[in-house]
C-alpha cells in the first residue's frame, strides 16, 4: 500500500535498543512484536564474512531464507534470497529465488521462478546493502556499515529487494552505544554494541517491540497458511484459482461466486496499492486488516463475483516485481479480466475494477482503453504525480515531528526530496510513479466511476478526490460519483488523525461499514440494476 513504500518502511524501523558485546560467531533470534502479537521471527548466524538468516513474517504469511557474503568494510558482495509461503515446508522448493551481486553502482539480480530465470541489471548505489522488510539482521548490517564508514552522519544506501529501488539511511552517532538513524524523514534511536549490533528495542509511536534472544521454543519459525475460504454459512463459494499472464507466469487468487444468483453473474477484479500484497490486501503492521477480503464478502453476498489475486512475485503468484512498473501491474489485472471473460459463469459485459491507492491509478489506465467495463471504483486514488504525493507526505511527516523546528522544515523537505528523487529515478517503478499524471489518464475514461476517499487520509490527501472527479468530468465523463468519509484514513479505517505511523494503534482493523455500504450500493445499481436492501 505504499507508493509510499519508503514512508511505511521507515516507520517500521523506528527502533530503540540496548547493548551487548559481539561474539566471534553470533547465533540469535530477533522478534518483532506488536501489542504482544508476533509480527516476525528471525533466526540468524553471523561471522566476519557471512550472514545467514531465516525470516518468518507471520502477519504477511511469508518466509525468507537469506545469505549474504560480507566484505571487510561491512558491504555485501553477494546476496541470496529464497521466498516461500509461511505455511510451506521450509525444506520444500522455494516459490522464487534471487541471487544479487553489487558491482559498482548496479545490482545484478538473477531471479528464478519455477523453471523460468531472468537476469536484471538495476541501478543502485555503490556499497548498497540489500534489505528484505522487516529483517533486523540486515538492518544491523546497515548500522555496521555506517560504523565502518565513520563520520557523523554516515549515509548508507539500501537496496530494497522486494521492490528493486535504492533508498538512503542516514546514521548519526550520539555515543559509542547509541545512534539516530533517519530514512525518509523518520528518525529512529538505536542502542548498539561496539560493532553496531542491534539487541532489541521499541517503536513507541506504534507499540512495536524488538526482542533479541538466544533461543526460542520448537516451532517458533512455523507459519500458518492464510485462509481464503468463505466463512461458514456464507451465500457464496470461495475457490482458489490461477490466472495465466502474457508474460508466462501465473497469478494465484481467489474467486468468490454468489451461490444462488442466476448465471452468468457480474464480476469485479480488485487491484492492490503499491508494495507487494496478498489477495486480501493484508498489511503486516495492522493486524487483521484485509480490505479486499471484506469487499469480496460484501459484494458476493449481493450477487457480484470478485476476483482478488496475490501480486506478482508475492504469495503464491509467480513472476517477479523487480524492475516492474505500474504499467506491468496493469497488464496483470488485464490478465484477470481476460480470465473472467473466458468463463461461462461470468457475464463478460458486466465487469468492473476496484483499485486502492496505486490500484486506483491502474484502474483508469485500463478503463481508458477498455470501454466495455461496466464501471470502476477508485479508493484513495491520487490525482497528482507520484513525486507530488511523496512531497506532500514528507511535508506532513516533518510537520508532525517533535524533533524538527519550524525553521528547519523547508530545508529538510528539500533534502528529503533530493533523496526521494534520486531513489525514484534509479528505479523503473519509481520513474513511472513519480512522473505519471493520473489526471491526464482520467480525462480519457468514459465508463462510470465511483470515487471513495477518507477525509483524514494523509498519504493521498482528500483534496485529490475532487481533483480526480474534475478531471474525469473535463474529459466528458457524465457518470462520476464522489463520496468522502469523515474520520476515515487511507485504509478506510476509523481514524480521526490519519497519520500512517499510528495505524498499528487503531482500535479496529475493519473497513468502516459506511464505506462498504456506498460501494455495494453503487456497484449493484450499475451491475445488477438494483440497490441492495439494508445497506444504507
Amino acid at each position: 500500500m505504499t507508493p509510499y513504500r519508503w514512508i511505511v518502511f521507515g516507520a517500521l524501523l523506528s527502533l530503540m535498543t540496548a547493548g551487548r558485546l559481539q561474539a566471534q560467531r553470533e547465533e540469535a533470534f530477533l522478534l518483532l512484536l506488536a501489542n504482544g502479537d508476533t509480527v516476525s521471527v528471525e533466526r540468524f548466524t553471523r561471522t566476519s564474512s557471512r550472514l545467514d538468516s531465516e525470516l518468518l513474517v507471520k502477519m504477511a504469511g511469508a518466509r525468507f531464507t537469506m545469505s549474504a557474503t560480507l566484505a571487510p568494510d561491512a558491504t555485501v558482495e553477494r546476496f541470496e534470497n529464497a521466498f516461500r509461503q509461511a505455511s510451506a515446508d521450509p525444506a520444500s522448493p522455494p516459490s522464487q529465488t534471487a541471487v544479487i551481486r553489487f558491482p559498482g553502482d548496479s545490482a545484478i539480480a538473477e531471479i528464478t521462478t519455477g523453471t523460468n530465470t531472468i537476469v536484471q541489471r538495476l541501478g543502485s548505489r555503490a556499497g548498497a546493502i540489500p534489505f528484505v522488510n522487516p529483517s533486523f539482521a540486515l538492518t544491523e548490517q546497515l548500522v555496521r556499515r555506517a560504523r565502518a564508514m565513520g563520520g557523523a552522519p554516515a549515509t548508507v544506501p539500501a537496496f530494497i529487494v522486494q521492490g528493486g529501488q535504492t533508498i538512503d539511511f542516514t546514521v548519526t552517532w550520539v555515543a559509542s552505544d547509541s545512534a539516530v538513524i533517519n530514512m525518509g524523514g523518520v528518525p529512529a534511536r538505536l542502542a548498539v554494541d561496539a560493532a553496531g549490533g542491534i539487541l532489541g528495542g521499541l517503536v513507541p509511536a506504534q507499540g512495536l517491540r524488538i526482542v533479541r534472544t538466544g533461543s526460542l521454543p520448537s516451532g517458533a519459525l512455523t507459519g500458518m497458511r492464510p485462509d481464503y475460504s468463505a466463512p461458514p454459512g456464507a451465500p457464496y463459494t470461495a475457490t482458489d484459482v490461477t490466472v495465466p499472464t502474457r508474460s508466462g507466469f501465473t497469478l494465484a487468487g481467489t474467486l468468490t461466486m454468489p451461490a444462488n444468483a442466476a448465471r452468468p453473474v457480474p464480476a469485479v477484479v480488485t487491484i492492490s496499492g503499491s508494495g507487494l500484497q496478498d489477495r486480501d490486501s493484508a498489511i503486516p503492521l495492522v493486524r487483521g486488516y484485509g480490505m479486499f477480503r471484506q469487499i469480496a464478502d460484501t459484494l458476493s453476498r449481493h450477487g457480484i463475483a470478485v476476483l482478488r489475486m496475490d501480486d506478482r512475485g508475492y504469495g503464491l503468484s509467480g513472476g517477479s516485481a523487480a524492475g516492474a512498473t505500474t504499467a506491468d501491474f496493469a497488464d496483470d489485472i488485464r490478465a484477470g479480466l481476460a480470465w473472467l471473460r473466458a468463463r461461462p459463469d461470468i457475464d463478460a459485459q458486466r465487469l468492473g475494477l476496484i483499485g486502492h491507492s496505486e490500484g486506483a491509478i491502474i484502474a483508469p489506465m485500463i478503463a481508458a482503453s477498455d470501454t466495455s467495463l461496466r464501471g470502476i471504483i477508485l479508493m484513495a486514488g491520487p490525482a497528482w504525480t507520484g513525486r507530488r504525493v511523496v512531497e506532500s507526505q514528507n511535508a506532513y511527516a516533518l510537520e508532525r515531528s517533535p524533533l524538527v523546528a519550524l525553521s528547519q522544515r523547508d530545508s529538510l523537505l528539500l533534502a528529503s526530496m533530493r533523496i526521494a528523487d534520486s531513489a525514484m529515478m534509479r528505479d523503473p517503478w519509481g520513474r513511472f510513479f513519480s512522473t505519471h499524471d493520473p489526471a491526464v489518464t482520467a480525462r480519457r475514461v468514459r465508463v462510470p466511476v465511483l470515487i471513495l476517499h477518507g477525509e483524514t487520509d494523509r498519504q493521498v490527501t482528500v483534496a485529490q478526490a475532487n481533483e480526480l472527479a474534475a478531471a474525469l468530468r473535463q474529459g466528458g465523463n457524465r457518470d462520476v460519483t464522489t463520496r468522502t468519509f469523515p474520520g476515515s484514513n487511507h485504509l478506510f479505517l476509523a481514524d480521526p488523525v490519519g497519520f500512517w505511523g499510528d495505524y498499528m494503534r487503531l482500535p479496529s482493523a475493519a473497513v468502516m461499514p459506511e464505506v462498504l455500504g456506498e460501494l455495494v450500493e453503487w456497484v449493484t445499481a450499475r451491475f445488477l440494476g438494483s440497490a441492495p436492501r439494508g445497506m444504507h
